[in-house]
């Protein structure tokens, strides 16, 4: 058996595994025209700043697979790694030597959302602030809808996902409708309190001239 058809029948092995046995916060699935290309999605853990947040990359194997692990990417802005860029872990090519033919798709997967929930800098990690990662999980759902692959590979994270954008419509138009409205009241404020300044100086200045005009008769 050549090398590509053991890549090719190991992937589809993991893939029959994959959907008999879903990882939690993880949906995987190859590219139908190519069983090298996969792309996954990493739902964001409830106690982790990426909550809510949905993260669309992709894992390219070479036909030496399983005895070569994939590059790993990611498309999603997540504040933790770059994107469209090559990521540098134990689990990815760049770190050949340190790679177990036993391990798979899910392995991977699992690896890099433990790496992404940690701290530790490698090549292709980025810092930012707690607020800056719940930014981009908040805005992660309007960014993936836009790519073609994703909404093909994924159409019930789709449907989810509109959801979701449907909901946090209204209370994004209820946030902006009370800060127009403290806006406005806060204009209506300032412009009673210039009146009642400029009506105060006015009346300084009359008086003033009055009583000039008394002192000289």
């Amino acid at each position: 058996m050549n090398k590509k058809r053991i890549s090719n029948s190991r992937l589809q092995q993991e893939y029959l595994r994959l959907k008999k046995d879903p990882v939690p916060y993880i949906y995987a699935e190859p590219l139908p025209s190519n069983i090298l290309e996969w792309h996954y999605v990493i739902k964001g853990p409830e106690d982790s700043p990426y909550f809510c947040g949905y993260y669309h990359g992709k894992l390219l194997f070479s036909n030496e697979y399983p005895f070569k692990p994939p590059s790993i990417y990611m498309f999603t802005p997540n504040g933790r790694f770059k994107t469209n860029t090559k990521l540098c872990l134990s689990i990815s090519d760049f770190h050949s030597d340190t790679w177990n033919p036993s391990w798979s798709v899910a392995t991977i997967l699992i690896g890099l959302l433990n790496f992404m929930l940690d701290s530790i800098p490698t090549l292709g990690s980025i810092t930012s602030s707690l607020y800056e990662k719940k930014m981009y999980a908040k805005n992660s759902l309007k960014f993936n809808l836009k790519n073609s692959n994703f909404r093909e590979l994924f159409p019930n994270l789709v449907d989810e996902m509109k959801e979701l954008v449907l909901k946090e419509q209204p209370i994004q138009n209820n946030f902006n409708n009370k800060i127009n409205f403290e806006f406005c009241n806060y204009c209506q404020s300032i412009c009673s309190n210039l009146i009642i300044i400029v009506g105060s100086i006015i009346f300084a200045l009359i008086v003033n001239y009055i009583l000039k005009n008394l002192n000289r008769e």
